[in-house]
């Protein structure tokens, strides 16, 4: 695909990551106006760069013609929760939507990779209107926790460093790494109570103080 075709393949996609970007934040916003414990931290999101398509679909013998129905995360959307009981709320969430449409889901949670990698996906199909009509895409949506998303960032760059070729002894520091950081996890549900009451008394008394 030459420069222009790009544009016009992927813009719909970052109309779709956009869309989800402000529905899904709207969600925490509407916790925070009742000064409950939002399970979302917050949303992120980005459409897949050209070379890293072009790269995958190499890896993965993806026919170019067809990239858009075999490659599920082309746009992606990650949300953070700060406890791993969030994860399961936002799924629920996500289930219960009539904007979109779940069409595979991958718990990393219960079953983690072997590399120790935990994350909830969903792929669902979203729909965007454009000026040729309605059109729908696939979006793949990550579910984790602050500390799941620090060790699979980490992990994401020593993958790109050691071209995905990562040396024994820093894969076995890294499995130590995502055991630490779902200990943390773990503990941090313990004391979810005591958290999210200091979260409203703060919330509450910001919102005293502003003008």
């Amino acid at each position: 695909m030459q420069s222009e075709q790009w544009k016009s393949f992927l813009a719909p996609y970052n109309q779709a990551v956009e869309e989800l970007k402000v529905k899904l934040r709207g969600i925490r916003s509407q916790y925070e106006l009742e000064h409950s414990h939002s399970p979302i931290e917050f949303v992120t999101g980005r459409v897949k760069p050209i070379a890293s398509i072009l790269d995958k679909a190499k890896r993965k013998s993806i026919n170019m013609n067809s990239i858009d129905e075999e490659m599920q995360d082309i746009a992606g959307i990650r949300m953070m929760c700060q406890f791993v009981d969030d994860i399961k709320v936002v799924v629920d969430m996500l289930r219960s939507r009539n904007d979109l449409e779940i069409i595979e889901e991958r718990d990393y949670i219960t079953s983690k990779k072997d590399s120790g990698y935990r994350s909830y996906h969903l792929v669902v199909k979203y729909p965007v209107q454009t000026i040729k009509g309605e059109q729908k895409l696939l979006v793949e949506i990550q579910i984790r926790t602050l500390s799941m998303n620090f060790w699979a960032t980490i992990e994401h760059s020593l993958n790109y460093k050691y071209s995905g070729k990562i040396p024994d002894n820093i894969k076995v520091r890294l499995k130590r790494a995502a055991e630490a950081a779902y200990s943390l996890d773990e503990e941090m549900s313990q004391i979810r109570g005591e958290i999210q009451e200091a979260h409203v008394i703060f919330s509450r008394k910001t919102d005293k103080n502003r003008p």
